[in-house]
């Protein structure tokens, strides 16, 4: 079956740096695009970055040039670099993918916390 597992989450002063990893199995890695969401207490969960297939990147506008997200096919792993955190990044952190049919895949989360 499908799998996301997250890691890389903790807590950070802010303006500090975390890397988030998220491994996927079940899946032909390559060909999915990939996204990170978070969310915040009492907020909706949003969408924080996306890469694509073919290495296409897009970010909210709250994270860019401080996110970067990246792939890496043969370690069916998507990282996402968090740069100059903010306390407004505090969120549990979900890598998503979409599978065929309409799935739709989670992970379990992983949880940073940026203090001030």
């Amino acid at each position: 079956q499908v799998q996301l597992v997250e890691s890389g989450g903790g807590l950070v002063q802010a303006g500090g740096s975390l890397r988030l990893s998220c491994v996927a199995s079940g899946i032909i890695f390559r060909i999915n695009d990939m996204d990170w969401y978070r969310q915040a207490p009492g907020k909706q969960r949003e969408l924080v970055a996306r890469i694509t297939s073919g290495g296409s990147t897009d970010y909210a506008n709250s994270v860019k040039g401080r996110f970067t997200i990246s792939r890496d096919n043969a370690q069916n792993t998507v990282y996402l670099q968090m740069n100059s955190l903010k306390p407004e990044d505090t969120a549990v952190y979900y890598c998503n993918t979409d599978g065929v049919f309409g799935a739709v895949y989670w992970g379990q989360g992983t949880q940073v916390t940026v203090s001030s």
